[in-house]
């Protein structure tokens, strides 16, 4: 499945995504990343920051699901996909790393990548916009705004 334009806009203003996996035992594991984006029109990828308990999930079982989005709009997507952890040795390996040192200004070392390869995405959106159909993004933003105090 690709990404959209909307998707794509939508993670590039994420500060950060969280990546949902399971253990050998089925235990649910949800994991902030702060270091992720888009490769291609169909995958996403994430630095392995600390990320031991999700690289040892994504091992035994590549289904994940990875969540997103604009705080202040309240607006996002669900990504659902299989995962492959990437070592420097892989082909693509180094365009993705060059992307994802971009982000990090080289500040947080990683030696390998999530690689997550898309196959259904679903929009995440806060309930207001359901409950009061009438709610403009710019309404929940001043909202969000009020909220956290900024």
């Amino acid at each position: 499945m690709k990404l959209s334009k909307e998707i794509k806009r939508c993670m590039d203003k994420s500060v950060l995504c969280w990546l949902a996996t399971t253990s050998k035992d089925n235990t649910p594991n949800v994991s902030p990343k702060e270091i992720f984006t888009h490769y291609n029109d169909d995958c996403v990828i994430v630095a392995n920051i600390a990320s031991p308990q999700s690289v040892k999930n994504i091992k035994h079982n590549p289904k994940v699901c990875v969540s997103f989005l604009d705080i202040l709009a309240q607006k996002g997507f669900q990504v659902k996909g299989k995962a492959e952890i990437l070592t420097k040795s892989h082909t693509h390996f180094p365009d993705m790393e060059n992307l994802l040192t971009q982000m990090t200004e080289g500040k947080f070392p990683f030696a390998t990548i999530t690689k997550i390869s898309v196959e259904h995405v679903k929009p995440i959106i806060a309930p207001k916009y359901i409950l009061y159909p009438e709610t403009t993004e710019e309404e929940q933003i001043a909202s969000a705004r009020k909220a956290y105090g900024l």
